[in-house]
């Protein structure tokens, strides 16, 4: 004989403020633009945005005159509430029955939208952020539309991370690395080529740094491991124990910020070494109170201490990588 289940409790502004962000333990709402919202999750714009600034700052050439901060503000609407938007919708669409069992207050498991306006959003996310891109490649006198063609790229890793056949989050590694790329390198991209030249050395670093957003994605996968067990998904959670996938995803993220502290005293730039080593310390710290004990019951918390001091660590990293001779070599015209 089953217990019978308790009626949910009133919701709080706490839960408000997360169903609008699209974080877990949000409330409901009727409100059709707040769903519309809820399933963009606003809450992941954040990196993306922060990486075009980065990406600003490494082309060594941004001003901050009004014409240059509008592009970048553009740069930014692309990156994060339209092509970060597209990609949450496409997740949630592709993922319903796997937030059937782990978040079923979400939008589309729990009835709130019809899945044929989850697909029209899907459609308008992803067309209206590949015409900023291609206006932003218009307004930089682009002979090659760097901008169309990274938001096509990431569009299309996008859409093989969630949908079948390829749905690349079925491998934990893979998957995570993917979204990690996603979340640093194409903005960063983005950011680079809109105001300078993108360079292979910086791509490689990116792509490098990437490897620490790996870690982060892992924290994304401790919410997801009872819908991802059930239907075969093998999030790092999954395959190697929640225990041991809470090491390897400290042990990305710090490594390969190390990493970069290594890059930085090789190209001369010791005091952005310095203080990329001070903004890595309290991360270990944060991992070991939160992480590290229990990242099923901490991982927001975790993510909420730990994660601004590694965006900081990418600005940092960015300025002294704008101050170097790697700009030299361009990746594009």
């Amino acid at each position: 004989m089953t217990e019978p289940t308790p009626a949910p409790a009133p919701a709080s502004k706490g839960s408000a403020a997360r169903q609008i962000l699209g974080m877990k333990g949000a409330s409901t709402t009727s409100n059709i633009w707040k769903i519309r919202l809820q399933l963009m999750k606003p809450v992941t714009w954040i990196p993306l945005i922060w990486g075009v600034l980065c990406g600003a700052a490494a082309s060594g050439h941004f001003q901050w005159r009004p014409q240059e901060v509008l592009a970048s503000l553009a740069c930014m609407l692309m990156s994060g509430p339209l092509l970060a938007g597209y990609t949450q919708t496409l997740n949630d669409f592709y993922d319903r029955d796997i937030d059937a069992i782990n978040e079923p207050y979400r939008p589309i498991p729990s009835g709130a939208i019809p899945l044929g306006q989850v697909k029209l959003q899907i459609i308008v996310l992803l067309l209206a952020g590949l015409a900023v891109a291609y206006g932003l490649d218009l307004w930089a006198g682009h002979t090659t539309p760097v901008l169309l063609l990274l938001a096509l790229g990431g569009s299309f890793v996008s859409y093989i991370y969630s949908a079948p056949p390829l749905k690349l989050k079925q491998n934990g590694w893979l998957g995570n690395y993917a979204l990690g790329a996603s979340y640093i390198a194409l903005p960063w991209w983005a950011g680079q080529a809109l105001f300078g030249q993108l360079t292979w050395t910086t791509a490689l670093l990116t792509l490098a740094y990437s490897l620490a957003g790996l870690g982060i994605a892992v924290v994304n996968d401790f919410k997801s491991v009872e819908g991802d067990r059930a239907l075969g998904l093998q999030s790092l959670p999954v395959a190697f124990g929640i225990k041991q996938a809470s090491w390897i995803s400290a042990a990305m993220i710090d490594l390969f910020q190390v990493a970069m502290v290594v890059v930085l005293i090789a190209i001369g730039q010791n005091l952005s070494a310095v203080i990329l080593v001070l903004l890595i310390i309290p991360q270990i710290t944060f991992q070991d109170i939160w992480l590290l004990r229990d990242p099923v019951a901490f991982d927001v918390k975790y993510q909420a201490s730990a994660q601004p001091f590694l965006v900081l660590g990418m600005l940092v990293t960015a300025l002294a990588i704008g101050h170097s001779s790697l700009i030299a070599g361009t990746l594009v015209p």
